[in-house]
């Protein structure tokens, strides 16, 4: 019988961007090139890389657009970061948070084998829901003090709530030695309230006695990279419709 080859683990970089104040001054002609510029960017990159892209314009203060990505390569990273950065845009963009991961098969889903489909937990395969949550996590050191056993048992009960609410869909990125936090975890839902009523239930369960530090977090919204562009700055009405965004070469 013929071995199976091992499913190869994959970078997980979660990149917040600002946009300066001072260029929504300029004339729309010159937003709508640099705009463009930014979405032929991303399009030649999700050749070779998973990208989503989310909107945090009226969610967050501090942050205007999510760009998730998901490679096989740090390298790619560093060079789709260089590129916008190089673009006439680049001039306005700062990066107020930066997250850093990798994919791993978490070490407490023996118990629970229906949601570990083979690979599943190596290989990043986003749905498409509306809504997308953010925020790094760090446990205490006694967490990683305690028996395995004793451990297992409290993320059982863990597990066990995110089971009650199945439209949120969780992915558990790994930064150990990585960037400061240990965990980036990222929720999609096309339900705000589903997950709030998550969180709160989470907070009853005696793992997060183990929590450190669960913040900031962001609240986004899906986008393709022209509508988050847009969302910038509009002279419209209506709110821009969520959309499926770009996926790349990763599978």
């Amino acid at each position: 019988m013929a071995t199976r080859s091992p499913v190869q683990r994959q970078f997980v970089k979660y990149t917040f961007f600002k946009v300066a104040p001072v260029w929504r001054g300029l004339p729309a002609a010159d937003r709508d090139a640099m705009k463009q510029e930014v979405v032929d960017v991303l399009e030649a990159f999700a050749e070779r890389m998973l990208i989503r892209v989310y909107s945090t314009v009226g969610t967050r203060g501090d942050t205007d657009l999510l760009l998730w990505t998901v490679s096989d390569r740090l390298e790619d990273f560093q060079e789709l970061t260089s590129r916008l950065f190089g673009a006439r845009i680049g001039t306005y963009l700062d990066i107020p948070h930066s997250y850093l991961a990798m994919t791993r098969r978490s070490q407490y889903i023996d118990n629970h084998s229906h949601e570990d489909q083979e690979g599943a937990r190596l290989r990043v395969k986003p749905g498409a829901a509306k809504y997308f949550f953010v925020y790094p996590f760090v446990k205490t050191r006694q967490w990683y003090l305690l028996p395995l056993e004793e451990r297992q048992q409290i993320m059982d009960v863990h597990i066990k709530v995110g089971h009650d609410f199945p439209k949120v869909r969780i992915n558990t990125a790994y930064s150990f030695g990585l960037d400061d936090q240990e965990f980036v975890v990222a929720f999609e839902s096309d339900s705000a309230s589903d997950f709030l009523d998550l969180v709160m239930k989470l907070r009853e369960t005696q793992s997060s006695l183990y929590t450190l530090r669960d913040t900031p977090i962001f609240s986004c919204i899906s986008m393709t990279p022209a509508q988050a562009l847009d969302a910038l700055a509009t002279t419209t009405i209506a709110a821009v419709p969520s959309a499926p965004t770009l996926a790349g070469a990763p599978s």
